[in-house]
């Protein structure tokens, strides 16, 4: 064996062409593996960046290696039987013996410390696997960095997934201009058209491009490239067909990655057949899904349920689906570009609305589920299942609205869900979605009618109690004419909600009282029984009747703990702090309004927060904590702007709210407290949450 003229002993590590943006974190992350570990296998989607990324570390680390940084590419390899040579070639050895390639391999590396780069090994993943092995083995210096869309599953590999870039909007407090995505953007759009400049003309449009890109760099480069011909808001108004205009970017690279298209497609012939059809069918959710889901959605006799695992897993190796694990449990995503052409496949195999059928079913099944469970000491599960769910309901939802016959299926999804409206921060949207399924199932039914009392409840919590009423009404006329008695104790209980709202305190306490009678033998503790309860203790309170109310909300969170229900008992828990103020126990009242907002902070009850938060002021200025109380003042004056009518338009909240204001501005002065107000209104509900449980939190944070 010989080694050739010319040879250089610091390796053949390709300079780096362009500028390198972001990744940061990840090429730390890369550099501790690559310290601890002898082989490290860099996986990703097409066109995410794995071999940029890896070039970056080359050179970061290059001085580490006294025998040199060495690059083999595979990429436009097509035959197996070559990868030996092929490194034997890029390394630089000429054997012209008839041995084993693996041994002249073996025997030239022996004992140099030195780093080795396979990049593009997911054609050809068994014969790198079995090559690395060998040469891992004879030569104890030598560290392996490989690049490939799956992993090697070689027992002592260390696998590191690069993710598509940060997109826009992903982080609320990160500006714009500082993306990584919107920075490759910009810099890639310098080359193309020199004159391009990122600003704030153009910043709003980039972002949302770079967003609708997935922050694939292969695709924000394409994209850029496009700037010769295009603006940026024609780009995104042609992005609807984005593997069509990305294409082209750049004659000297390899076919698989001159299009979009290319670099998917390529991950596509990767898979087997099954998991083609898998990847096709798993278009059909929203963002990201549980492995159940997958498994009811996706099976057939073509993919039986007890495959989908093994599948799901075999496109995860592939990086074709993301992976996220966390405290609720592990998740699998498709990003919209690889989406979108599993999608395609699903058209041209015409299985989409069977797929779409199966998909409503499931959350509707899901629903039911939930709402069942709803008021057990599951709760919190079901409160963070269904907000990450949010996005697949709302894809089923659209389905069944649009589809003839299925519109029914709307109403029973969408009621079925009312905690996830009311108590999980999606108000507003429940109400428009119960309004559009509404109007398209005008013919009175059971499933009409609970939707009527689900409409009436979420506009309650907007604040619109004419609105509430009036679905309360109509729920209750419909119901007598379907025999539907559940509901019409339900829409009792809606229109005595109403008249508190509306400051009707003797037709309230009446509809209550109805609502709590019917209901006391139920095992249903929402939405009738509890919440009438704490309604009408406030009822009682305003009345004057505070040792009543006391003793009723107090049996409330007695029930609420024996079913570990959490939710009315913050409500419960604010409501006892409102009837202790009245009797002048403002320090057993502050206790009470504290635990409620404690409890809120495991959901997203914006509405209760801010109730709270109200009763937390005024107890403040009791105390004589003015400053205190004008900040969160100022919090509320803010954040009820998003949440619905200020005080939910309730007479005895409302006068209550003014006492305050007037009580501070007498106290503090007109400036001082204008001072406090503007510093509360920089507060976010979580701050305002914090500073009332005794915290300080950083505006300017």
């Amino acid at each position: 064996m010989a080694t050739p003229t010319g040879w250089q002993r610091d390796g053949n590590l390709p300079a780096e062409l362009t500028s390198f943006i972001g990744r940061t974190r990840l090429l730390a992350n890369l550099k501790r593996h690559l310290g601890e570990s002898r082989l490290v296998t860099v996986t990703g989607i097409g066109g995410v960046g794995k071999s940029r990324t890896v070039l970056r570390l080359a050179h970061l680390v290059r001085s580490q290696y006294p025998d040199g940084v060495w690059f083999a590419d595979l990429g436009r390899l097509q035959d197996a039987g070559m990868v030996k040579h092929t490194i034997a070639s890029a390394l630089g050895i000429a054997d012209q013996s008839s041995r084993a390639e693996s041994e002249s391999l073996s025997e030239w590396v022996g004992e140099r410390d030195m780093l080795l780069i396979i990049d593009t090994c997911e054609h050809l993943v068994h014969g790198c696997a079995d090559l690395i092995h060998e040469l891992l083995e004879a030569a104890p210096n030598l560290k392996v960095l490989a690049t490939s869309r799956q992993s090697l599953n070689l027992p002592y590999e260390h696998v590191v997934p690069v993710p598509p870039l940060q997109v826009p909007f992903e982080d609320p407090g990160e500006s714009l201009f500082t993306n990584e995505s919107v920075q490759l953007f910009a810099e890639r759009a310098g080359a193309s058209v020199p004159d391009f400049v990122l600003d704030e003309d153009n910043i709003g449009a980039v972002a949302e491009l770079c967003r609708r890109l997935d922050g694939i760099p292969l695709a924000i480069e394409l994209a850029a490239v496009r700037l010769r011909a295009l603006s940026v808001e024609q780009i995104l108004g042609l992005l609807a067909d984005r593997f069509s205009l990305l294409a082209g970017a750049s004659r000297t690279a390899l076919p698989r990655h001159q299009t979009l298209r290319a670099a998917i497609g390529w991950s596509h012939e990767l898979c087997e057949p099954a998991e083609r059809l898998l990847w096709a069918r798993l278009s059909v959710f929203a963002k990201d899904f549980e492995l159940d889901a997958a498994r009811f959605v996706c099976s057939d006799g073509r993919l039986p349920s007890e495959d989908i695992t093994d599948l799901v897993t075999g496109l995860v190796e592939k990086s074709i689906l993301l992976i996220r694990s966390n405290h609720a449990g592990v998740r699998y995503k498709l990003i919209d570009t690889l989406a979108e052409y599993g999608e395609e496949w699903l058209d041209k195999l015409g299985q989409k609305e069977q797929m779409q059928q199966r998909h409503l079913e499931y959350y509707l099944s899901l629903a039911q589920r939930s709402e069942d469970a709803w008021s057990g000491p599951r709760q919190i599960y079901w409160f963070v299942r269904m907000r990450q769910e949010h996005d697949n309901v709302r894809v089923a939802l659209d389905h069944a609205l649009k589809s003839p016959g299925k519109s029914v299926l709307a109403l029973t999804l969408l009621s079925s869900l009312w905690f996830m409206w009311i108590c999980c921060g999606f108000v507003r949207e429940g109400r428009l979605y119960l309004e559009k399924a509404l109007q398209a199932n005008p013919i009175a039914s059971k499933e009409r009618c609970k939707a009527l009392w689900v409409l009436s409840y979420v506009r309650s919590a907007q604040g619109d109690s004419a609105g509430a009423l009036k679905a309360a009404e109509q729920c209750s006329t419909e119901a007598v004419r379907v025999g539907d008695s559940r509901a019409v104790i339900l829409a009792s209980k809606m229109q005595g909600t109403a008249a508190l709202l509306q400051g009707d305190l003797q037709k309230a306490s009446a509809l209550l009282g109805v609502a709590i009678e019917f209901n006391t033998d139920n095992k249903e503790l929402n939405p009738g029984l509890l919440p009438a309860i704490v309604e009408l203790s406030l009822v009682l309170s305003s009345q004057g009747e505070f040792y009543e109310a006391e003793s009723l909300l107090l049996d409330c969170l007695q029930v609420c703990r024996e079913r570990g229900e959490l939710w009315v008992s913050s409500y419960a828990q604010w409501a006892l702090a409102f009837t202790r103020l009245a009797t002048g126990r403002a320090e057993e009242a502050l206790q009470s309004a504290r635990e409620g907002l404690r409890i809120k902070r495991h959901f997203h009850d914006t509405l209760g927060t801010l109730l709270a938060l109200e009763t937390c002021a005024r107890i403040f200025v009791l105390h004589g904590e003015l400053a205190l109380a004008a900040k969160l003042l100022g919090a509320l004056q803010q954040n009820w702007r998003s949440a619905g009518l200020p005080q939910m338009g309730a007479p005895f909240l409302t006068d209550d709210h003014n006492v305050c204001v007037r009580e501070c501005v007498r106290r503090m002065g007109e400036q001082a407290y204008k001072n406090a107000l503007e510093e509360g209104a920089r507060l976010d509900l979580d701050e305002a949450s914090e500073l009332a449980l005794g915290g300080e939190p950083d505006a300017s944070e």
